[in-house]
């Protein structure tokens, strides 16, 4: 392995968990700014990517994505940050607002990206532009507890709202199971592609 290389690699990793790390504490921020004090409490509103480390989704998962496509796909998250939504001034609205600010950042962080490619035309910086779309699509899935079913449950009237947040103990189970169909795919590509479009984003070729 060159150093080019290693430094490829270097520069790949540290996008990946700040990636991950801006995801989560943009979560917590908001919920901080609306009235949840529980991330900011258990030390998780820094941008240390250690603090946010999940052995499963940040390590594992993207592993597992990784070696599956041959190379050319990965994708992983952080450890959840600790919301009270019965802490925010309207659980409601607010608990979509908290939800939604994830995604966000990582579309925020994409647009960093795509600039600092016209500068510096790298390939690691291209598919970092990818996996930040990709994040964010990922995140949307309506599947407890995935940012995409806070929305749903934001928007849900109650008690269909805690009955389908009921499913998150099965979360973990069912995103598992649209991964081994393919039916992952099927949410992921046309999204991120339907990003890619919308921010005029070069195309990817691995």
């Amino acid at each position: 392995m060159t150093a080019s290389s290693v430094g490829t690699w270097v520069v790949g990793i540290s996008i990946f968990l700040m990636t991950v790390t801006l995801h989560e504490v943009a979560h917590g921020a908001v919920a901080f700014v609306f009235g949840d004090l529980t991330a900011k409490e258990r030390g998780r509103l820094t941008l240390n990517p250690l603090k946010h480390i999940d052995w499963f989704w940040t390590v594992l998962f993207p592993v597992m994505l990784f070696v599956s496509t041959g190379g050319r796909f990965a994708m992983g998250m952080a450890k959840p940050v600790p919301v009270d939504f019965r802490k925010l001034h309207r659980p409601k609205r607010d608990m979509i607002l908290v939800a939604i600010a994830g995604p966000l950042a990582n579309l925020v962080f994409a647009g960093f990206l795509l600039a600092a490619l016209h500068v510096i035309p790298h390939p690691v910086l291209l598919l970092g532009v990818y996996f930040n779309l990709g994040l964010c699509v990922f995140n949307l899935l309506p599947i407890p507890p995935l940012d995409g079913s806070r929305v749903v449950a934001g928007l849900l009237p109650e008690p269909f709202d805690r009955g389908y947040l009921g499913l998150e103990p099965y979360g973990f189970l069912i995103v598992l199971a649209l991964y081994f169909t393919g039916l992952l795919y099927a949410w992921l590509i046309p999204g991120i592609n339907l990003l890619a479009n919308m921010l005029h984003v070069p195309e990817l070729r691995l």
